[in-house]
């Protein structure tokens, strides 16, 4: 009992310190809340709007923001876009959360096993991602998308697979900082398997790094989903998406401009705020300033 206790303490003090250099990060805490907000509005704020996505009102079409109830004004078949670009941020939110879950899964694995065996098995993983690494992920993404039936799923695995590498490099560098430490020392002395070793012992202490990135693939991803569908190889219509309604927007800029810019907007907020939360984040994960 005592042992555990001595080791939980300091891991409190950590955990508390770090809670307390986050909530001093203003732009941090500002992008954690236009996310909350922006989460908040995507889940509940169609239902309290006078329109759906879907329906067509013919003789509203191209009304500017601000007209009668049509908050944001409606598109060129006459679409309520408040209610478009709410039921569009479902999507894209969707699709760049999922997709960071599944690429920080599969980063995650291969950087923890090339980390640890390091030899043979190391460098075949890690040459396996610099060879995808290769090529630029834009093409690769647009090359798979092409391919592929689009749908929200197919395009967050098509994301996730061309997004885990950077995950695989920072937790395998991370790992190897901590194979030699004296607590994986311990652990085999004590006739622990590696299995247990990486994912017990090792994994809890690179948590710090594998969160930092996983935020960042958020915004990567939604930028990503965003870029595709401008292209016209993502989420397709009727289905909304903020990369869809981009591309719709392209051809009226000069007569109806802020057909473009309210879907640009929600991305820039989007994706700004979870670059802010992810530079909180590594501030604050930052285990240096422990030993200060």
């Amino acid at each position: 009992m005592t042992a555990l206790t001595v080791n939980a303490a300091p891991s409190r003090w950590r955990n508390n310190r770090a809670a307390r250099r986050f909530m001093r990060h203003r732009l941090a805490l500002l992008g954690l809340t236009m996310i909350v907000l922006l989460t908040l509005a995507c889940v509940v704020g169609p239902h309290l709007l006078p329109y759906d996505s879907l329906y067509i009102d013919l003789r509203a079409r191209f009304a500017p923001p601000l007209t009668g109830y049509h908050f944001l004004g409606t598109d060129p078949l006459g679409r309520d876009l408040a209610a478009r670009l709410l039921m569009a941020g479902r999507i894209s939110l969707l699709v760049g959360f999922f997709a960071m879950v599944l690429s920080t899964l599969v980063g995650t694995m291969v950087g923890v096993i090339a980390g640890y065996r390091g030899g043979w098995i190391g460098a075949t993983l890690m040459r396996t991602v610099d060879g995808f690494l290769s090529f630029p992920s834009i093409f690769l993404l647009l090359a798979l998308a092409a391919a592929l039936k689009p749908s929200p799923v197919m395009i967050t695995v098509i994301i996730a697979l061309t997004s885990w590498m950077e995950v695989a490099r920072i937790v395998e560098a991370e790992v190897r900082s901590l194979r030699e430490r004296e607590f994986v020392l311990a652990g085999r002395m004590l006739g622990l398997s590696g299995t247990h070793i990486m994912f017990r012992e090792i994994l809890p202490n690179a948590m710090g790094p594998i969160i930092v990135a996983s935020t960042l693939t958020v915004a990567r991803a939604i930028l990503m989903e965003a870029y595709i569908s401008f292209l016209g190889y993502g989420i397709q219509p009727p289905l909304p998406s903020w990369g869809n309604m981009l591309n719709g927007a392209q051809q009226y800029l000069g007569s109806a401009p802020w057909l473009a810019i309210i879907p640009g907007a929600a991305i820039t907020i989007a994706v700004t705020s979870f670059n802010f939360i992810g530079d909180g984040l590594r501030d604050a994960l930052d285990v240096r300033d422990d030993h200060i």
